[in-house]
């Protein structure tokens, strides 16, 4: 091989593998520090069985996967506040993983959440990382916060004489659902929303033929996703990983979480605060 050609390719080679090292370094820094923190709201009009005409319009916030402290710091949350109340929701629901540890300090940092402006109320239930760190000290926190908890329990909103019911069961993936005891304290008449940290427990909803609506967590969308790979997603999440699904009679929406766990990392799958129009059917 002639000199100067070797010397070419050398100089190709080297270009090519500096172009290669500052595309992997600029991905990495996007995935790591830009799109973590760039939040998506996602608007989504919802047809809900037997929602009387008094709640057409009814809007919906749902955050979830907060992971406080773990990668999210109070500055953040204070922002998804920020963010939330613009939104001129009726009603706040947060579907679980709220911390991912137990340090003192990111209990602690749930106290923004005192900051939600609903119209009615805020409702939590909770999620997996919540129960197995304990879930004694988040229950403190979130009551604290004025945040109202369902674990298999319903809270009812009124319109007049309109009924709109909100159910919360505890976290499946630690067997603390309690579906029968949810639906023995549901009125026969009247809307009515299951919240579920993880979104495969739709299956089991929707068989109840009584929910109009499920929200949940849990998945995170799989954070990085790629076009021939949609990232890690755990168990009781890999049915419905993403966005809206048509369960039976019965639309399930997963949202993709304010935080990481894991990898503190997101591509391709931005946080996401998601609101919900309701529109009588």
């Amino acid at each position: 091989m002639p000199k100067f050609k070797f010397k070419f390719l050398v100089v190709r080679a080297i270009k090519v593998l500096l172009v290669g090292c500052m595309l992997v370094f600029s991905v990495s820094v996007y995935a790591h520090k830009i799109e973590p923190n760039w939040l998506e709201i996602t608007e989504t009009q919802i047809e809900l069985p037997q929602l009387d005409r008094a709640f057409n319009g009814y809007r919906i916030v749902q955050i979830s996967d907060l992971h406080a402290g773990d990668g999210i710091d109070r500055a953040q949350l204070e922002k998804v506040v920020t963010l939330v109340n613009e939104q001129n929701p009726d009603l706040v629901v947060i579907t679980g993983d709220l911390v991912s540890r137990l340090p003192r300090q990111h209990v602690d940092l749930l106290d923004t959440l005192t900051k939600l402006r609903p119209r009615d109320i805020t409702l939590s239930v909770l999620g997996n990382h919540d129960v197995f760190n304990d879930a004694k000290p988040v229950r403190q926190a979130i009551a604290k916060a004025g945040v109202t908890l369902l674990e298999n329990t319903i809270h009812t909103i009124h319109r007049q004489q309109a009924t709109l019911h909100i159910a919360g069961v505890g976290d499946v993936f630690f067997k603390q659902d309690d579906l029968d005891r949810v639906l023995k304290q549901l009125p026969a008449t009247g809307a009515a929303i299951m919240l579920a940290h993880e979104p495969d427990f739709a299956d089991e909803v929707a068989a109840t033929r009584r929910f109009g609506l499920q929200l949940s967590g849990h998945s995170h969308g799989g954070q990085i996703r790629l076009p021939f790979y949609d990232g890690y997603v755990p168990d009781l999440a890999r049915k419905y990983p993403i966005g809206r699904y048509q369960v039976g009679d019965m639309t399930q929406y997963t949202n993709r979480g304010i935080g990481t766990i894991k990898v503190y990392s997101r591509f391709n799958c931005r946080p996401e605060i998601s609101v919900f129009s309701l529109v009588a059917s």
